[in-house]
């Protein structure tokens, strides 16, 4: 099988620390998760990228799907990532792409995803984005990046991956959005001052105000919401919110401590408090929604409220950076 970075094996491929089950939230979200193992695969930090962290925001009804810009990718590592046009059978431009050393990174359906088998896998259709690393179109064989790991797929399922992309030729489907990953020929880490250099560009975009009062002035309207729904909706809205903001300050806390722990020390521990409170508070939101009470979880917020602005503040007087007009 072609495989742009060779000698992977999903049976003992190694994940990274981000992703060590004992953090917080071991996963983030499909598209972040894909390119921390992916550097990780080229043996590059991860944690080097992690400074965009700082410009999540509340957007009205969810926070940030939180995601590396690619000018931080291509900045930081060399990696120049776009848009690739699909036209044709979606095996056929991936096969090429990973012939010429690409990595190509697709929207799937996480329903033919064997990696997800205590989720979506053969029991629920949902999106999620994969970064293929090998393709074998005869021997109908898929090595591929997606969340914390490295993983393979073959026969029914990848039958069942690509089915519809290959009626999008006839009009059956729209084509997938897809990207693809040029990779440089000589990978070399950022520097801890190149990054922080970035963390202050980052801090000059950080929101104009508070995304946690924000939410929390909203957040009785979300609960009245949510006591209405099936329960099972309960997942789609932690995953939204609570869910994207704790991975989010986690990982801010690891970019920072990779940093220079000492430095950031006080913005360390406030986005940690960020973390543990965005679990603790999944935890009561979920024990609210299985009895229809949901008294008490507006308090919640202040503390991550207050932890927010102590991070810019101190993060403000570190590196000097202003909001952008």
């Amino acid at each position: 099988m072609k495989s742009v970075l060779a000698g992977l094996d999903p049976a003992n491929y190694r994940v990274h620390a981000l992703h060590d089950p004992m953090r917080d939230w071991p996963e983030t979200n499909c598209y972040t998760d894909l390119w921390i193992e992916v550097l990780n695969a080229m043996g590059l930090p991860p944690e080097a990228m992690l400074g965009f962290t700082l410009r999540q925001d509340f957007e009205g009804d969810q926070f940030t799907f939180f995601k590396p810009p690619l000018d931080d990718l291509e900045d930081f590592y060399g990696l120049s990532v776009g848009e690739l046009s699909i036209f044709d059978d979606l095996e056929a431009h991936a096969e090429i792409q990973v012939s010429r050393g690409r990595l190509v990174l697709v929207e799937v359906d996480a329903f033919f995803l064997p990696d997800t088998r205590e989720v979506s896998y053969r029991s629920a259709h949902s999106k999620t984005t994969i970064a293929i690393n090998g393709i074998d179109s005869g021997a109908q064989r898929l090595a591929y990046f997606h969340n914390a790991g490295y993983f393979a797929l073959d026969g029914e399922d990848y039958e069942g991956l690509f089915a519809m992309f290959r009626n999008s030729r006839e009009g059956g489907h729209l084509f997938p959005y897809v990207e693809f990953a040029k990779l440089p020929q000589y990978p070399q880490a950022p520097s801890r001052t190149a990054c922080a250099a970035i963390l202050a560009r980052h801090m000059q975009k950080r929101p104009l105000n508070n995304p946690f009062r924000q939410w929390g002035d909203d957040l009785p309207r979300q609960l009245d919401d949510l006591a209405a729904r099936p329960e099972a909706y309960f997942h789609i809205y932690a995953f939204n919110t609570l869910r994207q903001f704790g991975a989010n300050f986690d990982l801010l806390a690891s970019h920072l401590e990779w940093l220079d722990s000492s430095t950031y020390a006080r913005e360390i521990d406030a986005s940690r408090l960020i973390s543990r409170a965005a679990k603790t508070m999944q935890f009561q939101l979920a024990r609210a929604v299985a009895r229809r009470k949901f008294a008490g979880l507006a308090e919640a917020v202040d503390p991550m409220a207050n932890a927010w602005d102590a991070i810019m503040q101190g993060l403000e007087a570190k590196t000097g950076a202003r909001l952008a007009a």
